[in-house]
């Protein structure tokens, strides 16, 4: 296989109930023009197992295996592996539209921007919604992408990785890496340094993600009062020297430091859909019309 235009890292820990529609879905691209990179952090359940089975089955899949360290060095470890122009993040619990790839590739190739940003499903108890916040497709600088953010930047569509895709010559020019040591906000904190390298950052309003939320996940266990409060005041050193660097403090500063208080959220900008289902299935309709082409 020649170089892929994409990695697609996929961090995988005890999640064998939800793995096998993830990785099919990835499988399932529009687009195929990506690795996989499917990282075992030591789960003790089938995950191993399926991701052993579409490994066998598809070239592009890739499997590395850790002991448990978590999401961020599992992340970590696929990014040594690397071989894409850009990389993308799923996390095993969720799953991709079909021209999640496409989508992403296509903006990043037509606008030459280092960062893409995009709108995502979220998806709890049957019910789906469209979820962002710039809500235009546009091509903006970095510091007009931090003026965005500056609005709402406890939103997950600035904090988490899944939503995005990165160029990867710049995540290796500095050795970017997640940080290991904590288990909540390591998304935000990879994309404050990510963004302080940026040049262009092109949004799209195309949803490339379902997200899952679930009771038992470790944003909805981990992220207590106490917890939220102490990673906060860690991160917040990074966000504000980032506007500090972008020469954007002392114009927001009473918006920088309103982070500190602002409780995650995952902004709604549609109307919930009826169920799950119906959605999907209007989405494979859609799908048949697209052309099976990339960038």
């Amino acid at each position: 296989m020649s170089r892929p235009s994409v990695s697609i890292i996929v961090p995988v820990y005890n999640v064998a109930p939800y793995l096998e529609r993830c990785l099919e879905s990835i499988a399932r691209q529009t687009c195929p023009e990506f690795e996989a990179l499917l990282v075992d952090d030591g789960s003790t359940d089938q995950s191993r197992e399926i991701c052993r089975l579409f490994v066998e089955k598809d070239a592009r899949f890739h499997l590395l295996t850790q002991q448990n360290q978590g999401a961020s060095a599992a992340r970590n470890l696929a990014m040594d592996q690397a071989q894409g122009k850009y990389l993308q993040f799923v996390d095993g619990d969720d799953w991709l539209p079909l021209d999640s790839v496409q989508s992403l590739l296509h903006a990043a190739e037509a606008t030459g921007c280092d960062l893409v940003v995009a709108h995502f499903y979220r998806v709890e108890k049957g019910r789906v919604a469209q979820r962002g916040h710039i809500k235009k497709d546009r091509i903006m600088t970095r510091r007009e992408y931090a003026e965005e953010m500056v609005k709402a930047p406890a939103n997950f569509y600035y904090g988490v990785m899944w939503n995005k895709l990165y160029r990867r010559a710049i995540v290796e020019a500095d050795h970017l890496r997640c940080p290991a040591d904590i288990s909540w906000c390591e998304d935000f904190l990879f994309n404050l340094e990510y963004m302080a390298r940026c040049r262009l950052v092109t949004a799209i309003h195309t949803p490339v993600y379902y997200y899952l939320k679930r009771s038992d996940s470790l944003v909805s266990t981990q992220a207590t009062l106490r917890k939220t409060i102490a990673t906060k005041r860690a991160t917040f050193a990074e966000y504000k020297e980032l506007y500090q660097q972008l020469d954007l403090y002392e114009e927001h500063k009473a918006k920088v430091y309103r982070y500190l208080l602002s409780a995650a959220t995952d902004g709604m900008v549609g109307p919930l859909a009826p169920t799950l289902a119906r959605h999907e299935a209007g989405q494979e309709r859609s799908s048949d019309k697209k052309p099976d082409t990339c960038g």
